[in-house]
């Protein structure tokens, strides 16, 4: 069993049972950002610590990065979007997620948004 929950940076978190995470950019965050031209993704096998850097995305109007919401070691990233970073533009909430981690902490999970949430967050912004 899955459930998807959101960051007040626009990311959204796929988290299954087994402790995986997926993660990937908002339908709004991918809107502001404009097209997305350049994804450095992260290292596979290596352990981030919450709120460090994971991934970098350039657009056409800005530079950002994608950070750890929860300490954990890499999994599994995106190559796709190596060649294809449009494809977050495309499907956010699908093919365009960045990468798959394990979470060394559940609990570290906790306190993340839900839909309602993150749309009741997101209409604050004007």
């Amino acid at each position: 069993m899955s459930k998807t929950v959101f960051t007040q940076e626009h990311e959204w978190l796929r988290v299954e049972g087994d402790g995986s995470v997926t993660v990937g950019i908002t339908d709004y965050a991918q809107d502001h950002l404009g097209d997305l031209v350049y994804v450095q993704l992260p290292e596979v096998n290596k352990e981030y610590a919450k709120g460090e850097e994971a991934a970098v995305i350039e657009s056409v109007k800005t530079a950002g990065e994608i950070l750890m919401p929860a300490t954990g070691v890499i999994t599994e990233v995106n190559s796709a979007l190596a060649d294809e970073p449009g494809k977050v533009n495309e499907d956010p909430m699908g093919a365009g997620w960045f990468y798959k981690f394990k979470v060394n902490q559940p609990a570290d999970l906790d306190g993340f948004l839900d839909e309602a949430g993150y749309k009741a967050y997101i209409d604050t912004l004007g």
